[in-house]
C-alpha cells in the first residue's frame, strides 16, 4: 500500500481535509484510492467509464465530519485493468471487500451511482453484516426486465463493440447531444459537459477493458438474483431527468432488496449522474442519512 498527503481545495478555494492516495491489491489489481478526514466512514463507488473524480463534491464537503473514500474500479482510472475474463459486477464486489478491509474500513455507508450502484447492492447482499447504511443514486436492480428496459441494456453491448471503432469517450458525447435534442435535461448540467470533462480527464480505458466492462454492466440487471441480503438502511436517489425506463428502474429497486426501511428521492434538475447535476441537494442528502448512523446507534445506547 502506497500513500501520500495533499491540501485539497473545494470550489470556493477553501483549503479542505488531507488527502491520503494510494493502491491497495485486490484478487489481482492495485486499486487506487483517495481518502479525505474523520470520522464515520462512507465509500463511494463510481459510474461506469468515470472514475474516483467523479466524487470530488461529495468528497470535499463531507470530509468535514466523515472519513471519505472512493477509488477507481477495476479496470478504471489508476487502478487500470486485468487479464480476468469475463468482468462482472460480483468481480467488482469482491475487490470492494479486500479493498476495505485493506483500508481497516468497518460498517461504511456505501455509495453507488450507476455502475456503482450495482457494486454497492451485490457487496451489501454478499456482506448485510458489513454495510451500516446504502446510498443507490440513478442505478438499477437485476432483473427481469420489460422489453423496452431490455433495449436500454442490449445498447450497452453495441456501444462495447462500437468502441473499436470510435471511442467511448466520443460516443459519449454523441450520445448526450442527440439525449438532450429528444429530451432536454436527460444530460444534466450544462448539457453533460461537466460529465464530459471528467471523462476526458480520466485516464483511457484500452478497448478490451471497456468491452468488459461494458458486458459486465449491461449483464447485472438482465440476470435474475436474489437481493434478499440487502437488509442495511437504503437511500434511493434519482435525477428529475433521466428517462423514464431508466427513472422506473431506480425508483423500482426498494421492491427488489430484502431492507424494509427504503427512502426514494428525487434529485431536482439531475440527470444520470445527479451527484453532480445537483450536488448541493445530492450531498445534503447524503450527509443527513449517513448521519443517522450515529442517531439510531445513540437510540440503542
Amino acid at each position: 500500500m502506497s500513500s501520500g498527503d495533499e491540501a485539497p481545495t473545494d470550489g470556493d478555494g477553501q483549503t479542505g481535509a488531507a488527502v491520503t492516495d494510494g493502491t491497495v491489491p485486490t484478487n489481482g489489481v492495485d486499486t487506487y484510492y483517495v481518502r479525505r478526514g474523520e470520522g464515520p466512514p462512507v465509500v463511494f463507488i463510481h459510474g461506469m467509464a468515470m472514475d474516483h473524480q467523479m466524487w470530488e463534491p461529495q468528497l470535499s464537503a463531507l470530509s468535514d465530519e466523515f472519513t471519505t473514500i472512493a477509488y477507481d474500479v477495476r479496470g478504471h482510472g489508476r487502478t487500470g485493468g486485468s487479464d480476468a475474463v469475463p468482468y462482472s459486477v460480483d468481480l467488482f464486489a469482491d475487490d470492494l471487500d479486500v479493498l476495505l478491509d485493506g483500508l481497516s474500513i468497518e460498517q461504511p455507508v456505501v455509495v453507488g451511482l450507476s455502475l456503482g450502484g450495482c457494486i454497492a447492492v451485490a457487496y451489501a447482499a454478499a456482506h448485510p453484516e458489513k454495510v451500516a447504511r446504502l446510498v443507490l443514486a440513478d442505478s438499477f436492480p437485476p432483473g427481469p426486465l420489460s422489453g423496452s428496459t431490455r433495449l436500454l441494456f442490449a445498447n450497452l453491448r453495441v456501444i462495447a463493440r462500437l468502441d473499436r471503432f470510435v471511442r467511448y469517450k466520443r460516443l459519449n458525447r454523441l450520445q448526450m447531444w442527440i439525449g438532450n435534442r429528444l429530451s432536454p435535461g436527460i444530460a444534466g448540467e450544462g448539457d453533460g459537459e461537466r460529465v464530459q470533462r471528467l471523462m476526458e480527464a480520466s485516464p483511457t480505458i484500452p478497448h478490451d477493458e471497456f468491452a468488459k466492462i461494458a458486458r459486465a454492466t449491461a449483464a447485472f440487471p438482465t440476470t435474475p438474483r436474489d437481493c434478499s441480503g440487502v437488509t442495511a438502511p437504503t437511500l434511493v436517489l434519482y435525477g428529475e431527468h433521466v428517462p423514464g425506463p431508466l427513472r422506473d428502474l431506480t425508483r423500482g429497486l426498494p421492491a427488489r432488496l430484502g431492507s424494509t426501511d427504503v427512502t426514494v428521492e428525487m434529485v431536482p434538475g439531475g440527470g444520470h449522474a445527479s451527484n453532480l447535476d445537483n450536488s448541493a441537494f445530492f450531498t445534503d442528502a447524503v450527509r443527513e442519512f449517513a448521519r443517522s448512523v450515529d442517531d439510531r446507534a445513540s437510540a440503542a445506547d
